[in-house]
């Protein structure tokens, strides 16, 4: 009779810290969400990283393959933006997107590492001139759904 009481007692232990393990992981994992396909840059398929830190900041990556030259779209165009609405209704530049090659194929790849205050609701991208423009332009490259 003890021996079953000491068994069921270690066995509700061990399924509460399992719980509780489940539900730390899940909240604190990083919500991935994938750009729309781009009727612009077809061929382009990316998608963003968005996790909230201690100091309730926002740490939001994005990473695109197969995102052509900016100078093949438009002319005049130097660089692309990301741009950020936030849950405020607000649009922020939040940088600029880095281009590189990999080394081991030929695909290129665009990525921004940027870390916010404001809550992302959602990302889009545009062709600007430099990367100092206040408002993004008239043609969006890319976005995302709302997260």
């Amino acid at each position: 009779m003890k021996t079953r009481r000491k068994n069921k007692l270690v066995t509700d232990i061990f399924f509460s810290i399992l719980a509780v393990s489940v539900i730390l992981l899940a909240t604190s994992c990083a919500r991935k969400v994938n750009f729309l396909s781009s009727s612009v840059v077809p061929a382009a398929k990316g998608s963003v990283k968005v996790k909230q830190d201690n100091n309730s900041n926002y740490m939001i990556k994005v990473k695109i393959h197969d995102l052509a030259a900016v100078e093949r779209l438009q002319s005049f165009k130097q660089t692309y933006v990301v741009w950020m609405e936030t849950d405020k209704g607000e649009i922020e530049n939040i940088g600029q997107l880095k281009s590189s090659n990999s080394i081991f194929s030929k695909q290129k790849t665009a990525s921004l590492e940027t870390v916010s205050s404001y809550k992302p609701v959602r990302l889009f991208v545009t062709a600007e001139k430099g990367i100092d423009v206040r408002s993004p332009g008239n043609q969006i490259i890319m976005t995302t759904d709302n997260f």
